[in-house]
């Protein structure tokens, strides 16, 4: 008998109202991948579901995380070790179908993370999710005590960082929230051909969201600057942009481009 191929694992990461549990939805619909189901945990995210990276009520806050120094975690953490991937396979395995082929693990902070999670799973890949800065902001001012001009800048810094991660990084698939509201039907065959699964039909209707903060503070001249690498223009409004991946198969990288 042939050995049982082990699961890869998708980590999807991204600032939270960003969109990473809508791309988590769409994920799940593919054949052959799902998510942790049937947990208490916010969301089903699994960083609460593990000990092996420590996560407390200061891990992971909403508009500081992705600044926080103690948060970045790279292939020279002292958590690079055969111990971490053993206790995080080991808490995880109960909350996903072991028939799966691919498990997709949502939580805002792999955004912070990817390096040390490709060096504990080398066949992982990621997707990390964007949203403009304006409606981030506008989304979280309930959850945070900070002024709009602060949590634009920690967004900016935020995707500053993404930048320097993403040449450590094998498979790593940038993805707009904007471009799926718009066109979700190629999301979708974009995301399962980075997986190199199946297609699948949309799990769900998926609205604007940026609609409900027209009005939201806008970005000043220098954050424009940053934040129009990513296409974000000041009013919410947004331009066209190429797209960004990383993945070690050319099929694949021209199968997610013609999607």
């Amino acid at each position: 008998m042939a050995p049982k191929i082990p699961p890869r694992y998708l980590f999807i990461g991204g600032l939270h109202r960003s969109g990473t549990s809508l791309v988590n939805r769409l994920a799940n619909a593919l054949p052959g991948a799902g998510g942790i189901t049937g947990s208490a945990a916010p969301e089903n995210e699994g960083v609460y579901l593990q000990g092996a990276i420590a996560h407390t009520a200061q891990s992971g806050r909403p508009m500081h995380f992705a600044t926080n120094p103690a948060e970045h975690l790279t292939e020279g953490h002292p958590l690079n070790s055969l111990e971490t991937k053993a206790r995080l396979e080991r808490d995880w395995a109960p909350w996903f179908d072991p028939a799966l082929r691919w498990r997709v693990e949502k939580s805002p902070v792999n955004l912070t993370r990817m390096r040390l999670m490709q060096q504990l799973f080398p066949m992982s890949q990621f997707i990390v999710v964007l949203r403009h800065p304006e409606a981030v902001a506008a989304s979280v001012a309930s959850w945070v005590d900070a002024p709009p001009q602060q949590l634009l800048d920690h967004w900016i810094a935020a995707q500053a960082q993404m930048l320097g991660d993403l040449p450590y990084l094998h498979a790593v698939m940038v993805l707009r929230y904007e471009d799926i509201v718009t066109n979700a039907p190629r999301s979708m065959r974009q995301i399962a051909r980075f997986l190199d699964l199946p297609e699948a039909g949309l799990p769900e209707g998926i609205a604007d969201g940026n609609q409900n903060y027209a009005g939201a503070a806008k970005m000043t001249v220098a954050q424009a600057k940053c934040a129009a690498r990513w296409g974000y223009e000041p009013g919410l409004n947004v331009a066209p942009w190429p797209g960004l991946l990383q993945h070690p198969l050319r099929s694949v990288r021209d199968a997610v481009s013609a999607a």
